[in-house]
């Protein structure tokens, strides 16, 4: 277990994220009532949880033992477990049933190059029509291009990361009606408190 996800875990907060908290009041407006839900790199379960909330059913997948613990953990303090399935496993390795949502806060990114198409059209492929995905894309002038985070000695060795450019965005988004794309580029901080310059993409969309 790298000491980079202990510390992120550690910090990370646990309000769900603005990108699920918008797909889900699409959902409540369209056809209210329990859905199916994919949370890629699931973490410590901030969308899990609120997924969970509203009556959801959640398919949980993370690379990383402890995120699963810490997850399980508070499910069953929610009295939620009943409706959350886990799976310890990467993106690449994964497998998941049709989702009406396949939500991934700020952890596509961490896949490799080489897979991040397979992923991806694993991911769509697995949505319903009408479906949607949420979460981010890191863009091509964020800062892990070429400082990944084990500049700062929390990682064991550098994360795989896939970073695209607007046109690359675009074209992985041809089967969607886009319902929300924010692009940032701003200097900020990690989730641990690190200086970061971060360029990211912040997602929203319905397939057609």
């Amino acid at each position: 277990m790298s000491q980079g996800w202990t510390r992120y875990y550690d910090a990370a907060g646990v309000d769900p994220r603005p990108t699920v908290l918008a797909a889900l009041e699409r959902f409540d407006r369209e056809s209210p009532g329990a859905r199916f839900a994919v949370d890629l790199g699931c973490g410590t379960g901030r969308d899990t949880l609120e997924l969970l909330r509203r009556g959801w059913r959640v398919l949980a997948i993370d690379s990383q033992a402890e995120a699963i613990e810490r997850l399980r953990a508070q499910a069953d303090l929610d009295g939620a477990s009943d409706r959350l399935e886990t799976l310890t496993a990467s993106f690449e390795t994964a497998n998941w049933p049709d989702a009406d949502l396949v939500n991934a806060s700020f952890a596509l990114p961490f896949t490799a190059p080489e897979t991040f198409d397979s992923v991806w059209q694993r991911l769509t492929s697995s949505l319903r029509l009408g479906g949607r995905f949420c979460g981010q894309l890191f863009g091509e002038r964020d800062e892990w291009v070429s400082s990944p985070p084990t500049a700062s000695g929390d990682w064991s060795s550098p994360p795989a990361m896939t970073f695209h450019s607007r046109a690359d965005v675009d074209r992985l988004l041809g089967d969607f009606d886009v319902e929300q794309l924010e692009e940032i580029e701003e200097d900020g901080t990690t989730a641990v408190g690190d200086p970061k310059h971060w360029h990211l993409f912040h997602v929203v969309a319905r397939k057609h």
